[in-house]
């Protein structure tokens, strides 16, 4: 069973790519003000799990506060612990989606094929991410919704 993903003011998830922690609240509190209600941190950022940490703290409850490149049980414990609620991932890894929905995250995991996407929703991934999607393009996107169920996007 996946946790969904809430209504979203804006479809949008901003990504806070190298962000430092004695910036974080300044970009988290402008986007909130924009409407943002999805902001994710990579975990290849400065200091993330600080950054996340402040962001989850200024963020409303209805505001997803998360990580992305999350590739380890470990990753999603330290991102629980940190406060976020959004895990983003670029590839299907069952155990850190069963983590992250233990924690009752929101999940976005990274998917190239239909036996990836399939395998995400199977494993329970609230949406998912068409990584790398440029390569993909749109019709190789259309090729992977036409084999998901329709409640899989």
């Amino acid at each position: 069973m996946s946790i969904p993903f809430p209504p979203m003011q804006r479809p949008l998830l901003a990504i806070l790519r190298g962000v430092r922690p004695d910036e974080t609240l300044g970009i988290v509190s402008a986007l909130i003000e924009a409407g943002m209600t999805a902001i994710e941190i990579p975990l290849n950022s400065p200091e993330p799990f600080r950054s996340i940490a402040i962001a989850a703290k200024r963020a409303p409850a209805d505001v997803l506060i998360g990580a992305g490149t999350v590739l380890s049980a470990a990753d999603v414990d330290h991102l629980h612990d940190a406060g976020g609620s959004l895990m983003v991932s670029p590839n299907v890894d069952v155990d850190v989606l069963r983590r992250a929905r233990d924690h009752a995250m929101v999940t976005m995991p990274g998917v190239f094929s239909p036996t990836e996407a399939l395998l995400a929703a199977r494993a329970g991934a609230s949406g998912l991410k068409f990584f790398p999607a440029s390569v993909l393009g749109a019709s190789g996107i259309s090729a992977i919704r036409a084999v998901l169920p329709p409640d899989a996007m």
